[in-house]
């Protein structure tokens, strides 16, 4: 019964063992994937969106919009 309990004393130690290896390899994939998607984010606000591109951009809507307009929303009375 003894051997039982030190074969499954090794069994636990080796769980633990595999467990905090796993995550610790988890943990830097996890990390690369975060840095990775970071840096996108950075070229994404920089490359894309920087450098006054922004005043480029035309509205198709902009002066249309019917939520504002004062012949609708005439005070009478």
């Amino acid at each position: 019964m003894t051997s039982f309990w030190l074969f499954l004393s090794k069994v636990f130690k080796w769980t633990f063992g595999f467990f905090d290896s796993f995550g610790n390899v988890l943990n830097w994939i996890l990390f690369i994937v975060c840095c990775v998607l970071f840096t996108y984010w950075c070229y994404v606000l920089v490359v894309t969106l920087g450098g006054d591109k922004d005043k480029d951009y035309y509205s198709p809507t902009e002066g249309k919009n019917p939520y504002y307009d004062p012949k609708i929303y005439k005070k009478e009375g």
